[in-house]
């Protein structure tokens, strides 16, 4: 492990978010991962909906995923360039482990979609923890293949939405801290 997690406490203090392309093997094993998952799902859920699901897309489908990205950008933009597309040829194959975390609300359901969209994002948020805890660095990225409609059916159907791309490795050099924002800035006693 790269950090001091030996207290809840620390373990919160100390996780960053890391960048996936500068993610590096050892990476974790698909048992990890699926442990990862399991505590990811132990988040807030109003009505005990799941409203959130997770897709592990392995080393031996990068290249797929690399095509439905760059298959769908060219749809949508057919004057894309080069550059372009090998950024999102790099996107697909960055980082030892790569999760799709996506939003599936249950809209029979009579929980609001803000609350089970909040879930969502508290699993992605676990499943960050969760990689940190186990010893890994994770970064959560969306950018534009996380709004495209083609992409998302590649994982799934409407009114499912990719929450976001979860990249999990190792780091190859230290994190730095990032700045946070001071307690007064995020924080107030309400004065009724």
């Amino acid at each position: 492990m790269f950090n001091d997690i030996s207290t809840p406490k620390s373990l919160i203090a100390t996780r960053r978010s890391g960048k996936p392309r500068d993610m590096v093997a050892p990476g974790p094993s698909e048992q990890q991962l699926r442990d990862m998952i399991a505590l990811a799902a132990r988040t807030p859920d109003h009505g005990k909906l799941a409203p959130w699901r997770f897709v592990i897309v392995p080393q031996d489908k990068r290249d797929r995923l690399a095509q439905v990205i760059i298959d769908a950008y060219r749809t949508e933009r057919p004057e894309a360039g080069r550059l372009e597309i090998a950024a999102f040829e790099q996107f697909a194959h960055q980082a030892p482990a790569l999760v799709v975390a996506l939003s599936s609300p249950r809209t029979e359901s009579h929980i609001p979609l803000w609350e089970q969209e909040l879930s969502a994002g508290a699993a992605c948020m676990n499943l960050l923890h969760a990689a940190h805890a186990e010893g890994f660095v994770a970064g959560w990225l969306t950018g534009w293949a996380a709004y495209s409609e083609a992409v998302r059916d590649a994982f799934g159907k409407a009114p499912e939405r990719i929450a976001g791309f979860v990249f999990i490795g190792s780091p190859s050099r230290d994190l730095s801290e990032r700045p946070r924002p001071e307690m007064a800035q995020v924080a107030s006693v309400w004065q009724g």
